[in-house]
C-alpha cells in the first residue's frame, strides 16, 4: 500500500527538539516532505532575518530521518509553498497551532487535502521548546488592545471620552508582522532598549517610546495605547478625553484576574496586513459612535473586575461592532467568514488591532480549536 503524502512547511530557524517532535509526530500519518521559508520570505513575515540562512536551514531539516524530502519554497507570504504544494498533491497538510491560518485551510479544502492540527507533544518528557523562546534576543512584549481601540484618536475622544483597554502579553510567539499586536511600536522599543524594558517610571518610559515614534512632523500619529500597552504590565484602562496621551490611567494588578483572562482568551492567526492597507478608507466616525465604542469598553472593564466571562465576550464584541460601524474598512469577507465559523461557539470576539488582517481574539470559556494562548507579562 502507498504511504501517504504529508506536507509541513515553515520557518525551521535554530532547530531544536520541539522541531524534531513536530516532524516525527507528522511522520507517522506518511512521508514527510518540508517546504522551508526562504530568507526573504521570513523577513516579509517577521521583518527580521533568520538565524541561520536558507541553505542551512535545508540542510538540517533533510538530515533528519523523520523527513522523506525538503526543498525552500519558491513563493512568498503565508502561502509561500503553492507551487510546490500543487506538484506534491499531498494527502495531509500537517500544522501547528501557531503555523494555522484560514488561508492554510481554505487552499487545503479547495484541493482536497486534509488539514490536521499538531497537539505539540514534547518528545519523551523533554521540555516544550519554540524558536522564540531559545532566541532569547528580546524580551519585549507585544500588546492586544480588548476594547475601546480608536478612542487613543484625538479626532474620536474628543466627540466622546472613554477608555482603552490594553494587556501586555509576553513574546512566547514570533508574531507576524503588520498583525495588529503593535509590532511597529516594539520594533521601534528594539530600537531604543535592544532587548528589554529599562527600570524606571513606566509612563515615562512609555512616553518616550511614543514621542521617539512620532517624531515632529509625522504625517500620521500612532495612538499611545501601543506604546502604552507595550510598556505597561498587566491590564490597564487608558482613558481618553480628546488628546494624544491619555488624562488618567487605571492599572488591575491582580494575578487571579489575569489568569482568569489568560484562561478566557484565544487567538487565531489570520494572515498579515497588507503594507499598502488603508483602514482609513471610508471612515464615519461620529459622537454617536464614538458613544457606544466607549460604552462598550467601560462594559468590558467591568466583566473583567467581575470574571464574567459572557458578559466579557459581550462587550469585546459591541467593542469591536462600533469600531466597525466608524472604520468599516478594519474587515473584509475573509474575516467575517472567520467569524461565522466561530459565532454560536465563543462569547465573543474582535480583531487584533486596526485590521485587515493579524488575529482574530476569541473570549471563551472552553478551549477553542487550534488557537494559541498568550502570557500577560506581570509586574
Amino acid at each position: 500500500m502507498e504511504q501517504k503524502k504529508i506536507f509541513v512547511s515553515g520557518c525551521y530557524d535554530m532547530l531544536h527538539s520541539g522541531h524534531v517532535a513536530f516532524f516525527e509526530e507528522a511522520a507517522q500519518y506518511g512521508d514527510l516532505y518540508v517546504g522551508i521559508g526562504s530568507d526573504r520570505t521570513i523577513f516579509e513575515l517577521k521583518a527580521r532575518k533568520p538565524f541561520n540562512n536558507e541553505l542551512e536551514r535545508l540542510y538540517m531539516v533533510k538530515s533528519l530521518k523523520a523527513v522523506k524530502d525538503a526543498w525552500v519554497n519558491k513563493g512568498s507570504g503565508l502561502i509561500d509553498f503553492l507551487e510546490e504544494i500543487t506538484l506534491l498533491k499531498p494527502d495531509i497538510f500537517f500544522v501547528n497551532s501557531d503555523g494555522h491560518s484560514i488561508l492554510k485551510e481554505h487552499l487545503c479544502r479547495e484541493q482536497g487535502i486534509k488539514y490536521v492540527v499538531s497537539k505539540r507533544i514534547p518528545h519523551n518528557g523533554l521540555p516544550v521548546r519554540s524558536t522564540t523562546a531559545l532566541r532569547e534576543d528580546c524580551h519585549i512584549p507585544y500588546r492586544i488592545d480588548l476594547a475601546g481601540g480608536w478612542l487613543d484618536q484625538p479626532r474620536v475622544s474628543a466627540l466622546y471620552p472613554g477608555p482603552v483597554l490594553t494587556i501586555s502579553i509576553e513574546p512566547d510567539y514570533d508574531f507576524n508582522d503588520r498583525s495588529g499586536m503593535s509590532t511597529s511600536s516594539r520594533k521601534k522599543a528594539i530600537e531604543l532598549w535592544q532587548v528589554d524594558i529599562p527600570a524606571g517610571d513606566r509612563e515615562t518610559l512609555a512616553r518616550t517610546l511614543f514621542c521617539y515614534e512620532n517624531p515632529p512632523g509625522s504625517q500620521y500619529i500612532s495612538g499611545s495605547q501601543d506604546a502604552l500597552g507595550i510598556v505597561l504590565p498587566g491590564l490597564n484602562r487608558l482613558n481618553y478625553k480628546g488628546d494624544y496621551w491619555p488624562s488618567t490611567i487605571d492599572n488591575n494588578p491582580d494575578n487571579d484576574t489575569l489568569d482568569w483572562l489568560e484562561a478566557n482568551l484565544w487567538l487565531i492567526p489570520l494572515y498579515p496586513r497588507e503594507s499598502k492597507y488603508n483602514v482609513l478608507a471610508d471612515t464615519n466616525v461620529t459622537k454617536q459612535g464614538a458613544q457606544r465604542l466607549s460604552e462598550a469598553s467601560v462594559d468590558c472593564w467591568e466583566a473583567i473586575k467581575a470574571r464574567d466571562t459572557r458578559g466579557l465576550g459581550e462587550a469585546v464584541r459591541r467593542s469591536f461592532e462600533a469600531q466597525i460601524a466608524m472604520f468599516p474598512n478594519m474587515v473584509n469577507d475573509g474575516i467575517f467568514s472567520e467569524i461565522d465559523q466561530y459565532r454560536n461557539t465563543v462569547d465573543g470576539w474582535k480583531l487584533s488591532g486596526a485590521g485587515g488582517g493579524g488575529y482574530m481574539i476569541f473570549v471563551s470559556s472552553k478551549p477553542v480549536e487550534k488557537a494559541i494562548k498568550i502570557r500577560i507579562r506581570r509586574k
